[in-house]
């Protein structure tokens, strides 16, 4: 049988400021990279607790913001259909575009590749290259409502997945406009899928305004596990990178700590810090960030 998972949980430090729609981690320095509603970007150093760097970028709501550590850059998307970069050691902006024709939900980067996708209101997703000036090599059309998010295959680093607001799941491959594999998950919006690993077989983690989590095979796409529990729509979701814990966050203003084995909840957390709206962790750490309505808070998980 196996051992009961213990977790020991840590608040290390709460940042207040306006409300934080996305959160992402620098790999080797102590930051925190934080889009704000207010059209805000900021970079806080939890280590000295001080805001590092901060990039008024718009004066509409910026939804999605994450680093390009070996360009030593940070790309953002907003509500003015923007995608813009910025350089986070020179302060200077890169470039800035207008990528879509509504609002622009989430940015994901390819891990190796000059690649990064983002996703609409508009319902398309789109794949820019930086390489080519952040020219668009592909456009995927198929979703009927809002794209949240996408997340690539850490098996296949050129598939990815994408969730919409019209409760289906689609999977793409970057060299073609045509969907692999397209299922409903859920009887209403999807928020955020995610993809994770477990004795190294592949599964995802869909979040939605049906008030669930829910767990999938990527194999058979079949659901695995309905995670029930959250009182309002679920926003985000995270799989802990140490240890096999899933971590769903919602406007219900917690956030649920389930075991990745068993599916049963381990801990609810609330800081008072009201709706969560994104979750990032530090690969190689147990630290764990939260982006909510009054701003960002990072904990550290571990095992006991």
């Amino acid at each position: 049988m196996a051992t009961p998972l213990k977790l020991q949980i840590e608040k290390v430090f709460i940042q207040t400021s306006e409300r934080v729609k996305s959160v992402d981690f620098h790999p080797t320095e102590p930051w925190i990279l934080a889009s704000l509603h207010s059209g805000t970007v900021c970079i806080w150093n939890y280590h000295s607790q001080t805001i590092e760097k901060s990039f008024k970028v718009t004066e509409s709501p910026v939804r999605t913001a994450k680093f390009i550590p070996n360009k030593n850059w940070f790309v953002c998307g907003s509500d003015d259909k923007f995608i813009r970069v910025y350089d986070y050691n020179t302060s200077e902006k890169v470039k800035d575009f207008e990528a879509h024709e509504d609002f622009i939900r989430c940015l994901a980067v390819h891990p190796t590749s000059p690649f990064v996708l983002s996703s609409s209101d508009d319902k398309l997703i789109k794949l820019w290259d930086w390489e080519k000036d952040w020219v668009c090599t592909r456009i995927f059309e198929g979703h009927s409502h809002y794209v949240m998010q996408t997340a690539f295959n850490p098996k296949d680093i050129n598939t990815f997945a994408s969730a919409s607001l019209d409760g289906i799941i689609k999977v793409w491959n970057i060299d073609s406009s045509a969907e692999k594999f397209t299922w409903e998950a859920h009887s209403k919006g999807i928020n955020c899928v995610n993809y994770f690993m477990v004795d190294d077989k592949l599964y995802l983690i869909t979040g939605s305004d049906d008030y669930t989590a829910k767990v999938w095979d990527d194999e058979s796409k079949s659901c695995l596990k309905i995670l029930e529990g959250h009182t309002q729509n679920v926003t985000a979701t995270c799989i802990h990178p140490e240890l096999p814990i899933i971590i769903t966050a919602s406007e219900d203003e917690t956030v649920r700590i389930w075991d990745a084995s068993t599916y049963r909840l381990k801990d609810t957390l609330n800081y008072g810090l009201e709706r969560v709206w994104g979750i990032a962790y530090k690969k190689g750490s147990n630290e764990v960030a939260f982006g909510c309505d009054k701003g960002s808070v990072l904990v550290k998980i571990g095992s006991s």
